[in-house]
């Protein structure tokens, strides 16, 4: 495999991103990788390198590079990750107020300068792209598919949050102008997508261009789909691999024809 990181200009200054791929082969199309809340670390990094094995550019932007590239990390004694709800009070304030500073317009705004440099790197296939996207990245997710439909067209959204709101500007309002396919995974206990949630995601979805599919894993709870993480659920993680990766296939076919 091959690594890097590069600096991508954007309006508000340059965003280190990471980039990798298979050593042989290519161009390979591009599969983004949205963080979580908790920024850009060696987790995020293991997944785009599992992503990019089958014959994907995995690449990972670091949006927190307004605030020089934070990263949170709280563990238990046997090395993982504490969830953000067990946390005590004042730590979740801490992160939850820094969060404040990254709005879905400014991370929109991000990834149309990662769109625009990739269209430049020769290790890119020149076509769609995929996403996939944890917690706040879930949402992120929605956010790149609806602004960018000609690109992002093989996108999933994993324990996404705030998916589905009363705001005019809600998420899932975004699915009248997205493209491809879209997938969600849902934790049947996250208090992020309770069922109402859910069904107004699907509602909004219903008769749409993007093809849509969602899965709910019974049991599993918010952040099931981070290996490192206290809570993570194994089946559930692999069950999304399985439908995500099929989905980038049908998409993006990384070792056959350029999809029209």
């Amino acid at each position: 495999m091959k690594e890097r990181i590069v600096e991508i200009d954007t309006p508000d200054g340059r965003m280190e991103t990471f980039l990798t791929h298979p050593e042989q082969g290519g161009p390979f199309p591009a599969v983004v990788v949205f963080m979580d809340v908790w920024g850009v670390r060696e987790q995020l990094f293991d997944i785009a390198r599992r992503i990019a094995t089958v014959g994907y550019v995995g690449v990972v932007p670091n949006f927190y590079y307004r605030k020089g590239g934070i990263t949170f990390d709280y563990r238990h004694p046997d090395g993982k990750t504490i969830s953000l709800r067990t946390l005590d009070a004042a730590d979740q304030e801490k992160i939850l107020a820094f969060l404040s500073h990254l709005t879905d317009e400014l991370a929109v705004s991000d990834t149309g300068a990662v769109r625009d440099y990739l269209a430049n790197d020769k290790a890119v296939r020149p076509g769609p792209m995929g996403s996939v996207g944890y917690c706040l990245g879930g949402r992120l997710v929605m956010r790149a598919a609806g602004a960018f439909p000609d690109a992002f067209r093989a996108n999933a959204s994993l324990h996404g949050t705030r998916l589905a709101t009363d705001a005019p500007d809600s998420p899932h309002l975004e699915a009248s102008r997205m493209k491809g396919e879209i997938y969600c995974g849902f934790g049947e206990l996250d208090h992020y997508s309770p069922p109402e949630v859910i069904a107004a995601v699907r509602e909004a979805f219903t008769g749409a261009a993007v093809e849509y599919h969602d899965e709910v894993h019974g049991q599993a709870d918010h952040g099931y789909a981070i290996p490192d993480r206290d809570i993570f659920d194994k089946a559930a993680a692999e069950r999304d691999w399985e439908l995500i990766f099929a989905m980038y296939q049908r998409q993006l076919r990384p070792y056959g024809d350029v999809p029209v």
